[in-house]
């Protein structure tokens, strides 16, 4: 029987306050997993913990700074000694910035590639070693279409998304010896607080729904089942990719011409 359910596992899902964050730790729920959910602050993840809570499953809420080693070191050793394990980690934290790449700062460039790149390589280094010792662990690394496409105006953004896909291959040949599988999700198009701004755009709208096959924007629960196979047994031989979730925009095709 093919394993999806997650009932007994415990899940991590960073920046799980609102946005791809909130709905895939739903999903893990849904699918039994008991949920710790960060945010900047704490209070940001009320709404996200009340939700799981009356479906009966645990879940704990803490404060994190991704962009601290501070904060990284302290959340990881309360995790720890609170909860029972950590079976699933799932790196979500991110943040982006719109602007020409004449326009951008060196603090700037700083801030994206530390918030969505260097985060995730230092919150799983800290519950790598729990995960090695029991032989079992599922690392999700939440990318994006621009983990292998690139676009203007978002050019960090694409350099940290693109070095999260290969930090991913080289923490699964890393950790894959103790049993640890990881993973890279990459949604395509979908609409967020991040990048409400640009669902504003009619022109745009019509623009990027033409080059996707599926002819529309992804939907939150459309990562539902994606972050649950990854999470399960059901991906347990499963290393080292990018599942790309993006209703096919990365074929490249356009309107055909002829």
């Amino acid at each position: 029987m093919i394993g999806f359910d997650l009932a007994g596992r415990t899940a991590v899902v960073t920046g799980a306050s609102r946005g791809l964050g909130y709905n895939m730790a739903r999903a893990l729920s849904c699918a039994g997993a008991d949920l710790v959910v960060t945010a900047r602050k704490k209070e940001s993840c009320q709404q996200i913990v009340e939700e799981i809570a009356a479906t009966g499953r645990r879940v704990a809420a803490y404060e994190l700074e991704v962009r601290s080693q501070g904060s990284i070191s302290a959340f990881v050793e309360k995790v720890l000694k609170e909860q029972r394990q950590v079976d699933i980690l799932v790196n979500n934290a991110g943040m982006n910035i719109r602007k020409s790449f004449l326009q951008f700062t060196w603090d700037e460039w700083n801030t994206i590639i530390e918030t969505n790149l260097r985060s995730g390589f230092f919150v799983t280094q800290g519950f790598a070693p729990s995960m090695m010792k029991r032989g079992y662990g599922r690392v999700i690394n939440i990318g994006s279409v621009t983990s292998v496409f690139g676009y203007a105006g978002i050019i960090p953004y694409c350099a940290s998304r693109g070095g999260v896909l290969q930090m991913t291959k080289g923490l699964a040949d890393e950790l894959g010896p103790y049993g640890i599988t990881v993973n890279c999700l990459a949604p395509g198009w979908f609409k967020t607080a991040q990048n409400a701004v640009l669902y504003e755009n009619a022109r745009w709208v019509e623009y990027i729904t033409d080059r996707i096959p599926l002819k529309r924007p992804g939907k939150p629960d459309d990562l539902d089942g994606a972050v649950v196979f990854l999470a399960s047994e059901a991906s347990a031989y499963v290393s080292g990719q990018i599942l790309l979730v993006d209703g096919g925009i990365t074929t490249g095709a356009t309107k055909a011409t002829a």
